[in-house]
C-alpha cells in the first residue's frame, strides 16, 4: 500500500511542477561570445547608429569603416602571425596569415571596430 501512495505522491508532484514554474518570456542576448587563440571574451555587436538590423539606407554615406592596418592590427588580436590583407571589398577585408596550426585566413567586416565575419 506505501509503494502505492508513494508512487501517486511523486507522480502528483511532477503533474504538478510545471504548474509551479514562473513562465519567462526569452530575451535577445546582448552581446556574442567568441572563443579563440586568445580564449573565450564577450564581443558586443556593432553599433552602426540605425534602428534596425538592414543597414544603412541605400546611398548613405558611411564614415569610417576598417582599414587595412586595423584589419591587420585584428588580425594579430586573434593570433596570426605575418598578417598580410589579400582582399578588400566595400562589404569585408581578407587577411591571411600564419597560425601555429598554419596558414589561415580571416574576413573581417568593413565597418568602424574590425568585426570578424564568420
Amino acid at each position: 500500500m506505501r509503494n502505492i501512495t508513494a508512487a501517486a505522491v511523486c507522480a502528483a508532484l511532477i503533474a504538478t511542477t510545471p504548474l509551479l514554474v514562473p513562465v519567462v518570456p526569452a530575451h535577445a542576448q546582448g552581446f556574442n561570445i567568441e572563443v579563440g587563440p586568445n580564449g573565450v571574451r564577450p564581443v558586443p555587436p556593432p553599433d552602426y547608429g540605425y534602428d534596425d538590423d538592414r543597414g544603412p539606407p541605400p546611398g548613405a554615406r558611411m564614415r569610417g569603416g576598417c582599414s587595412e592596418r586595423q584589419a591587420r592590427a585584428a588580425a594579430r588580436d586573434e593570433g596570426l602571425r605575418n598578417a598580410e590583407v589579400v582582399s578588400v571589398t566595400p562589404r569585408s577585408i581578407v587577411v591571411e596569415g600564419d597560425t601555429r596550426r598554419g596558414p589561415e585566413r580571416i574576413r573581417f567586416a568593413n565597418r568602424p571596430g574590425c568585426p570578424t565575419l564568420g
